[in-house]
């Protein structure tokens, strides 16, 4: 009888893990494989936008990694170079965001790879690369959202990003015009999270002049930030970053990356009110103003014109010190530009 209870006892084990779902099958003989089943659409690469991306694996063992790059004319390691490795969940799938590119690859690796930020060349299986796959980028089912203010037409964010480094999602629903022409732009909680709202030009304009007339912003809690401007190499950054709740501090910034540079960015206090904020932005010059209580100009660090397209984007920075209470909206009332 003690032989026979003994020899049971690997059989139960195999059973009781067999029902738990958080007991994930080692199939140490396997060839390992892994695959993409959720496909992220197609599309140039943009730093302050971020999409899902998932699939599954077979033959992996314990310890071992998902790491993600997308193609942007390089491949780019995902989702952020300090954070690199995706984990296998129990039924041997895996999620992660990552930063849009036209291609995207997932690769099975050991744990102690250590991926490069950057590569012309995508990493192939060998060594501590154990799988390897890449898929195009999906092609989007629908167009943008869009919406007509100050006589331009704005495409409405609907996709995740992560402005100032905190990730956001986004609906159109919360951005739209009044009956006398002037953008609203709204924070709503939806459940457990923050939605946020964004508009973007449907084209780019290049050098010239910027206005943004903004009703009063002295409302906005600590973790609201409000931009303004062309590409995000530069803009107009009206927030306390969470960091005070005394309405009186500085509460706009303007800025030329990189921003870890301290000439690149000069803070100073919006009064109350309806605002008017300007850039101008000529070749190897960046004029800003704002009435008469602020006003700096750039002649370093000044980008030429691309593809960049203005961009008015509401959001909500996670600070944990004075983390966002109540649904915030902010009115801009005109838009201009003069080349």
């Amino acid at each position: 009888m003690k032989i026979a209870y003994q020899a049971s006892i690997p059989i139960l084990a195999a059973l009781i893990c067999m029902e738990l779902s958080g007991c994930r099958r080692w199939h140490v003989d396997e060839v390992p494989v892994v695959q993409i089943t959720q496909v992220p659409p197609a599309s140039e690469g943009s730093p302050d936008r971020l999409e899902t991306i998932g699939g599954s694996v077979t033959g992996a063992l314990p310890g071992q990694k998902i790491v993600l790059f997308a193609r942007g004319g390089s491949w780019w390691v995902q989702p952020f170079s300090q954070r690199p490795y995706t984990d296998i969940d129990a039924r041997s799938h895996w999620t992660s965001p990552t930063h849009p590119g036209t291609e995207y690859a997932a690769l099975l690796v050991d744990q102690r790879y250590r991926p490069p930020l950057k590569t012309n060349v995508l990493p192939s299986k060998g060594g501590l690369v154990l799988a390897v796959t890449r898929v195009a980028g999906s092609k989007r089912p629908t167009s943008a959202k869009k919406l007509q203010f100050s006589g331009y037409q704005w495409e409405l964010r609907e996709t995740p990003g992560d402005p100032g480094g905190t990730r956001n999602s986004y609906d159109p629903a919360n951005g739209w015009t009044d009956e006398s022409g002037f953008l609203h732009l709204r924070i709503a909680r939806r459940g457990m999270a923050w939605v946020s709202a964004e508009v973007k030009l449907a084209w780019s304009l290049g050098y010239g002049t910027y206005d943004f007339v903004v009703r009063d912003v002295s409302h906005f809690e600590p973790a609201v930030v409000l931009t303004l401007g062309p590409p995000q190499e530069m803009d107009i950054q009206i927030s306390r970053w969470g960091e005070s709740d005394d309405r009186n501090v500085q509460n706009v910034q303007y800025v030329v990356q990189p921003y870890l540079v301290p000439a690149n960015t000069v803070r100073f206090a919006a009064p109350p009110g309806r605002v008017r904020y300007r850039m101008i932005w000529e070749p190897g010059r960046l004029n800003f103003r704002t009435d008469s209580v602020g006003s700096h100009i750039f002649t370093s660090g000044v980008p030429s014109p691309g593809n960049e397209r203005v961009h008015i984007n509401f959001y909500v920075f996670d600070n944990k010190r004075h983390p966002l209470q109540h649904d915030s909206e902010v009115i801009v009332e005109k838009f201009e530009f003069r080349p």
